[in-house]
């Protein structure tokens, strides 16, 4: 399996921060127009529709299709851990059906004094293409640098 991390200090409180990654809208805000991203649907852990707060066991339904081209990619989440401490949260979601054949995201967010946040990004993944995918797996962070530096730069930006 190979593994890409990034992280990013947010001068926002913790609490703004943990707030915003808890909703579907801010994996939106987050994600690059060339994405073409697409919220299908949210269920929250008892079947809820539209969950005000994406929560362990909740399930996020969405599609993509980059720079528009190609059908639309389905990409089905599972929030599989979410867990608020002092000073420190996590949440972790598992892609059950989609582009890869493994994907598990762990956002992690620790408080850096009262007012600002690291934010840390890990992704374990396995890129599609069996034994070829494999050879390149490492390469795949030439794609997921630029999406993850737009998240990043998106979270100063709607944070800070």
């Amino acid at each position: 399996m190979d593994t890409y991390e990034r992280q990013v200090r947010v001068a926002a409180p913790l609490s703004a921060v943990w707030d915003f990654h808890a909703t579907g809208d801010g994996l939106v805000a987050l994600t690059p127009d060339w994405m073409n991203i697409r919220i299908e649907e949210q269920r929250g852990p008892d079947g809820e529709s539209d969950p005000e707060e994406l929560t362990a066991g909740s399930v996020v339904v969405s599609s993509i299709q980059p720079f528009g081209v190609g059908p639309r990619q389905r990409w089905v989440s599972d929030i599989v851990e979410r867990r608020e401490e002092d000073g420190e949260a996590m949440f972790r979601d598992e892609m059950r059906e989609g582009p890869f054949p493994h994907w598990v995201h762990t956002h992690t967010f620790r408080a850096d004094g009262d007012d600002a946040t690291i934010v840390h990004d890990r992704v374990e993944y396995e890129l599609p293409g069996g034994p070829l995918g494999r050879a390149v797996g490492p390469l795949g962070l030439l794609g997921f640098e630029p999406m993850f530096r737009y998240r990043h730069r998106k979270t100063k930006e709607l944070l800070e």
